[in-house]
């Protein structure tokens, strides 16, 4: 005799379906394994044996041929929210006094057709569809962990008293509300009632009585057999899984007669037909067709594309936080400030943004603000000098640090600016920044009780003023003192025709992404960089002007 394997994994399931749910079909087997007297075999042995034949382990049949009563076996097909009688149900409904809500007086109307056209089909297997007021217990004590002795946390006990709303639950139009809007002190019972989830789900319940016999309906003796949850998105969720090819699943009773019985549930839905499969993907494809064209319609046919030559910068940025600054509640000025020549940006762009005011928290040594404030920008770029020695500029952002106390008294806490990433791509730039100082104890002891400071009235002057015409740009005598750093995070996009066309626009627009590329973001590279090239021009024409026999074959002069 083979062992039966028993199958322990009683996890959910979750599958996801686009048929109707009324489509679903599920069989479900129940069989006793052990009784009372399962023991009972034939005393007188066989003569010639001296082990005991295993088919006197079998329970003996009735006198009218049926199984007892101690071998039950019951299989029953059961649809979506398909109501199936308890016997306890049965007994209620008989009574009509017991009938209070129309459900009831709906379900004593079916209870007596039934038992007019020769009663219940089935004897422990029933059903408690989503109308019915049943709840599941274990539910709501189930464990989230495999731990022996595992500690319901905070969420778990909250979720356990978490309903959902019905998907036949409709609002009443022209209500009026009988209650309070806010409940400032609300009780257990009213959390309880109203911590309602707003996804609809249709829940199940296929339940098996396993009283002994003569002892049906009786509440409990209910076990819970397999629960089904459906909710609005066709998500099906199983809990046990279907028995497919694992073993069957096992319940013990407890109680002076312990029993063991086996059951399996199994899909048994029919299959769609080619026909209908073919045709439902068809509707599909229109479906998908229908809404891609309308898609489409919102989107527009023509893409918008830069004219040719130009590039156009796309700038998704954060002010991420602050730290370094000596005084609390911080907020960031900050702009961006295209190059005269070759760019521009829509009528409608703003380059401009403050942050909100932001409470700094300790982070080591260091006290931070974290704004992560966005903003967003667009600009074009039109090249039309084609010389060598054109090198383009870049856009540059500004930003000015300022505090706020709860007297309504700002102070500049520093300046900062940095060259836009020249790349497409994710940055993250960190700006340090400075402030302008007086001397002496006066300024400071007005800048702690007064507040205001120093301040620039052009806040270009952080780097070189827009206004700045001559060739050296002196700032002797300026005192300035080091304060913190502010972070910026900068998702940058190009787009060109350069990128996409192979011919001599994509070579002619190359050459100015290459300068772009190589561009610096420090004026001080610039200059060096202008002196390397110009030096280099005059020391070649001061070659080419010497004698030719005052000159080696390697370039360098004869002694």
């Amino acid at each position: 005799m083979a062992e039966t394997v028993w199958s322990t994994d009683t996890g959910e399931a979750v599958y996801r379906s686009r048929d109707p749910v009324r489509n679903l079909r599920l069989r479900v087997h129940l069989q006793r394994i052990t009784s009372s007297n399962f023991l009972r075999y034939q005393p007188a042995a066989q003569p010639g044996k001296d082990l005991i034949d295993l088919a006197t382990f079998r329970p003996h049949p009735s006198a009218s041929g049926h199984r007892s009563e101690e071998e039950e076996e019951e299989e029953v097909v059961i649809g979506w929210q398909e109501k199936l009688f308890s016997q306890f149900e049965v007994d209620l409904y008989r009574n009509e006094a017991a009938c209070q809500s129309p459900l009831d007086h709906q379900y004593r109307q079916e209870i007596l057709k039934l038992e007019a056209s020769g009663g219940r089909k089935n004897r422990r297997i029933f059903t408690y569809t989503d109308s019915d007021r049943y709840t599941n217990v274990e539910e709501h004590c189930q464990k989230m962990t495999t731990a022996a002795r595992e500690v319901p946390s905070f969420l778990v006990e909250r979720m356990a008293n978490v309903r959902r709303r019905r998907q036949d639950r409709r609002g009443m139009e022209g209500s009026i509300l009988k209650s309070r809007i806010v409940t400032w002190e609300p009780s257990e019972e009213f959390v309880r009632n109203n911590h309602v989830i707003n996804t609809p789900l249709q829940t199940m319940y296929i339940m098996a009585d396993l009283g002994p016999y003569g002892k049906l309906g009786y509440k409990k003796y209910e076990h819970v057999l397999c629960t089904l949850k459906v909710d609005s998105n066709g998500v099906i969720t199983v809990k046990p899984d279907f028995t497919g090819l694992k073993g069957p699943y096992r319940i013990e009773t407890e109680g002076e007669k312990q029993e063991l019985w086996k059951y399996t549930i199994d899909n048994v839905s029919s299959l769609t037909q080619p026909e209908e499969e073919e045709r439902e993907q068809r509707v599909f494809k229109d479906l998908y067709g229908r809404h891609k064209e309308y898609l489409s319609s919102l989107v527009g046919t023509d893409f918008e594309m830069t004219a040719p030559g130009a590039l156009r910068l796309f700038v998704n940025g954060e002010v991420v936080s602050a730290q370094g600054y000596e005084y609390d509640n911080l907020y960031v000025h900050f702009f961006v400030e295209l190059p005269t020549t070759n760019w521009s940006s829509p009528a409608f762009q703003q380059l401009s943004g403050i942050t909100q005011t932001c409470a700094t928290k300790s982070l080591g040594m260091d006290k931070v603000a974290y704004f992560s404030y966005p903003f967003t920008f667009e600009a074009s770029f039109l090249h039309e000098d084609e010389s060598a020695d054109a090198l383009p500029e870049w856009p540059v952002l500004y930003c000015e640090v300022l505090s706020l106390d709860f007297w309504q008294r700002y102070r500049v806490e520093g300046y900062g600016a940095v060259v836009l990433p020249a790349t497409p791509g994710s940055h993250t730039l960190t700006v340090s920044t400075w402030r302008p100082m007086e001397l002496g104890t006066v300024a400071e002891l007005r800048r702690f009780f007064i507040g205001g400071s120093l301040e620039l009235e052009d806040l270009s002057y952080v780097r070189i003023p827009g206004t700045f015409k001559g060739e050296r740009l002196s700032r002797f005598g300026f005192r300035t003192e080091t304060t913190g750093s502010v972070t910026f995070r900068l998702h940058c996009l190009q787009q060109s025709r350069a990128f996409m066309e192979s011919s001599f626009l994509r070579k002619r627009m190359q050459s100015v992404l290459d300068r772009l590329e190589g561009f610096s973001q420090q004026s001080s590279v610039h200059s060096v960089l202008e002196a390397f090239r110009r030096a280099r021009r005059r020391m070649q024409e001061a070659r080419e002007s010497l004698p030719q026999d005052l000159v080696s074959p390697s370039g360098t002069m004869a002694s």
